[in-house]
């Protein structure tokens, strides 16, 4: 019987684990916290979307840098087997809006139980908690504990997470294990997070949620680097919600290096500026007496008035009959392009997922394992792979972790 070492017990080290054991290794699950899957708990909001039921080539493009790396990982355990693994744990699923499936109770600790008591109920499963990792064996066929103390094994699981959420007990240590093996590890940067502004935002927007817009962002010479529609949030000093996590997916690295981008609101998406146009010029004949701050309710949420008036620089108590035809168009053009200039991003307290960790091209797609260490595997966002909000983050999490741990528990013995 192999015997495995499973390094992190969150979403990829605990379906490592029992994939591991199905396989009939011994398998030892080592966590740092005292308790596991500290992340999958809070993950969603504590709703937990586990998967997504897009079909395979809508899936792949959702993931980076190259999503097609998960094809052959995907071919042994994707979202169907996922969402028949809870199911058969008495987890009932509901899919949601944009393919997105939850557990139907609402409640990501159900998804973590499912995980937990089937380990615990195993003979052939030992659990590790406070049980921190200073280093991998010379051999790389087990780990030093901060105690002192050494596992051995056949085969030794990374599944550490990346940095996002460090009080749930991510701190990278994978990323510096992986290092000290000989493996190229990329640089690390917070996505799916929300996006710094240069500019003030007004008392009145911080929560408030801006739906059926377009966001775009852009180089300062124009070039469109992201542009979709759905519905975002203000933070004191930064832009948040569904549509900014995605942007942030393809500007976070741009933007901790320094760079300086744009991000362009369109309130008014269903409308061409011609039409919109028209429609403000009508609107400004019809209520000729309103004063301009009053009528701004015509076309404006309450909330986004006080930065339209901040913006436009029209005069507080100006009747709309009086205004002209260049004030007309700077409204116009605030209400198909508030701008903000992007200046950075959150850190890793808030930021989902962590983009950069192990090249893949280091890692054997099908099996998880390091292609420059025998016996060595890796599950999870330790590796360089992340993907937009809507489950694709935690289905590649079980699905590495699923490859790892049955290629793992079938690796020859080092003994």
């Amino acid at each position: 019987m192999s015997r495995v070492i499973v390094i992190g017990a969150g979403a990829a080290g605990m379906m490592a684990a029992i994939a591991a054991a199905d396989q009939g290794a011994q398998v030892v699950l080592v966590e740092k916290m005292d308790q596991p899957g500290r992340k999958l708990r809070i993950t969603g909001k504590g709703r937990c979307n586990l998967t997504n039921t897009a079909p395979l080539k809508d899936f792949l493009s959702h993931i980076g840098p190259d999503g097609r790396w998960m094809r052959n990982c995907f071919a042994q355990f994707f979202n169907t087997q996922l969402m028949d693994f809870f199911e058969q744990r008495n987890v009932p699923l509901v899919e949601e809006r944009g393919h997105r499936v939850y557990p139907r109770s609402g409640k990501s600790l159900d998804i973590f139980l499912a995980l937990i008591n089937d380990l615990e109920q195993r003979p052939n499963v030992e659990i590790h908690k406070n049980c921190a990792v200073k280093s991998l064996t010379d051999d790389r066929h087990g780990v030093r504990l901060q105690d002192g103390s050494s596992l051995r094994a056949d085969a030794v699981i990374i599944a550490t997470g990346g940095l996002s959420y460090p009080t749930t007990g991510s701190t990278g240590i994978g990323y510096r294990l992986a290092l000290e093996a000989g493996h190229t590890v990329l640089p690390q940067v917070p996505s799916l997070v929300s996006l710094s502004c240069k500019e003030p935002i007004p008392a009145d927007l911080v929560g408030f949620v801006l739906k059926n817009v377009r966001l775009s962002v852009t180089h300062t010479d124009g070039k469109k680097i992201f542009d979709e529609m759905g519905e975002m949030t203000f933070d004191n000093k930064a832009i948040d919600g569904p549509l900014v996590l995605s942007a942030s997916r393809l500007v976070s690295r741009m933007l901790n290096n320094g760079e300086t981008l744009l991000a362009h609101i369109d309130l008014k998406p269903a409308l061409t500026t011609e039409t919109l146009d028209h429609r403000l010029i009508n609107d400004l004949n019809a209520n000729g007496n309103r004063l301009f701050h009053d009528a701004l309710r015509l076309w404006l949420p309450a909330e986004v008035i006080p930065l339209a008036l901040d913006r436009l620089h029209i005069e507080y108590y100006k009747r709309l009959h009086q205004i002209n035809g260049a004030e007309r168009k700077r409204l116009l053009n605030f209400l198909k392009n508030v701008e903000f200039t992007l200046c950075g991003t959150g850190d890793y307290n808030t930021a989902v997922v962590t983009q950069g960790g192990v090249d893949t091209k280091e890692v054997n797609p099908k099996t998880m394992v390091s292609r420059l260490v025998p016996g060595l595997y890796f599950a999870g966002e330790v590796l360089n792979l992340d993907a937009d909000t809507g489950g694709y983050n935690l289905q590649i999490a079980f699905s590495t972790g699923f490859a790892a741990g049955r290629a793992a528990a079938l690796q020859p013995s080092a003994s």
